[in-house]
């Protein structure tokens, strides 16, 4: 009896490590495609990966340090050359500039439907 028992011992253990041994595959499957997946919502969503993101970043914040340099420079000429300069522009409210581009879209749209019946 006890060699039976062993038997019985040995095999339950060859199968919960054969188990084992699937369950981590399945469990890599699943893992694989869930990151397919989410790699294609990603793409899909048109997100930018951090590392484009912060180079863009370090690009803005250098462009805005030359046009503040550039600026400097600018109104150490002109008071050189004793110039005034000119005044700074408003910058108009959000709605202004939306209804400008409503405005502009509208405008163009109806160039190219007069263009359209001009070739017909």
């Amino acid at each position: 009896m006890p060699q039976s028992s062993n038997r019985i011992l040995d095999e339950f253990a060859r199968f919960m490590t054969d188990a084992a041994g699937v369950a981590k595959g399945v469990r890599s499957e699943v893992e694989t495609a869930v990151r397919t997946q989410a790699e294609k919502v990603l793409r899909d969503l048109d997100v930018v990966y951090r590392d484009e993101f912060d180079a863009v970043k370090a690009m803005a914040t250098k462009a805005r340090e030359e046009n503040v340099a550039l600026k400097a420079r600018i109104a150490a000429l002109e008071a050189a050359a004793g110039i005034t300069p000119p005044a700074e522009p408003k910058k108009a409210s959000r709605a202004r500039t939306a209804k400008a581009r409503t405005t502009a879209g509208k405008a163009a749209s109806t160039r190219k439907a007069a263009a359209g019946k001009n070739e017909a």
